[in-house]
């Protein structure tokens, strides 16, 4: 078998986890985590074993180079890094999570891409991602009608990422709750940051000001938002889990047969599908032509260790 050397970017929440699955594969070698300088010698017990390098030079002269790098940062830095990545010459996968930028996001890697010679999977989680995959199927099974996506009721890593960048925000988690007929509603609990003993501004307005930033910003404009202030990490943490999900339905036709009716329902562990969905994916993108790639571009056989005819025989 032939090993797949992989190093990480990253090591927040979803970067733990991909170490998990990369322990979990048989094809799968894992060179070393490249994360901040200031963050090296943290977290020692999480990183299982492995390396930490605060460049991938550092990492590829002590190890190696990686065949492919598995990008674990927040959703906004990932167009940054995976075209420093592809510059230096190196395959990339990466979640990136903001529905409406991915178009023009794949035109912007899918030019660094080819110009590098390499190839790269972006916006490789479960929604985009996996769920991706189904959309897709459901249309091609029943080309008229409509699909809705219920997100759901969970944590979103992404919302909660984009929360706590907001100013004046120490921490924060973001609930998505299904309303219907895909549409959902945000609830951001937030942990402020403390106010300094001269400050002029009192806490309602400073709590003010962040809710007025959180509803202008993109990952939080277009739905019905409520933000709540908690008063500890331990008050936080109460409503910290991990656990999210997804219900979708397609109603359409066809042909001339109407009222098809297709569902897929799924309850997660967030940050743990996400990572695994981003290790199949490092698979897959070795096995790709130079260019930026989404997941309905890739076949899912690509996705899956051990010989394409063997997988043929089980899956199909």
């Amino acid at each position: 078998m032939v090993m797949i050397k992989a190093a990480v970017h990253g090591f927040g929440n979803i970067g733990r986890h991909v170490l998990d699955c990369l322990g979990t594969a048989d094809d799968f070698e894992c060179l070393g985590v490249v994360r901040r300088a200031a963050s090296l010698g943290k977290d020692k017990s999480d990183l299982q074993g492995n390396a930490e390098f605060s460049s991938i030079e550092e990492l590829a002269a002590k190890n190696g180079r990686p065949d492919v790098v598995i990008l674990c940062g927040p959703s906004r830095l990932m167009p940054d890094e995976a075209s420093v990545y592809l510059n230096k010459g190196y395959n990339t996968v990466d979640s990136f999570d903001i529905h409406g930028e991915i178009p023009a996001l794949v035109r912007n890697l899918d030019e660094a891409a080819r110009k590098a010679g390499r190839a790269c999977i972006t916006a490789a989680g479960w929604d985009p991602g996996t769920d991706s995959l189904f959309r897709a199927i459901f249309e091609a099974m029943a080309p008229v009608g409509t699909t809705f996506t219920n997100f759901g009721r969970g944590r979103s890593m992404g919302h909660s990422v984009a929360a706590r960048a907001i100013p004046g925000v120490a921490d924060a988690i973001a609930i998505t709750i299904p309303i219907g007929g895909g549409r959902h509603s945000r609830l951001v609990y937030v942990l402020p940051e403390a106010a300094e003993a001269s400050a002029s501004v009192d806490s309602a307005n400073r709590f003010a000001a962040i809710k007025q930033a959180l509803a202008a910003d993109p990952y939080f404009a277009s739905d019905p938002l409520e933000v709540r202030e908690v008063g500890s990490e331990r008050e936080l943490a109460q409503v910290a889990d991990n656990s999210h999900g997804v219900l979708m339905e397609r109603i359409g036709a066809s042909g001339t047969a109407s009222n098809q009716r297709l569902a897929f329902d799924m309850r997660i562990d967030n940050p743990a599908l996400t990572a695994q969905v981003l290790v199949s994916s490092a698979r897959a993108v070795l096995r790709l032509q130079p260019g930026c790639h989404t997941l309905i571009d890739v076949p899912p056989v690509f996705m899956l260790p051990g010989d394409r005819y063997d997988n043929i025989a089980r899956l199909v």
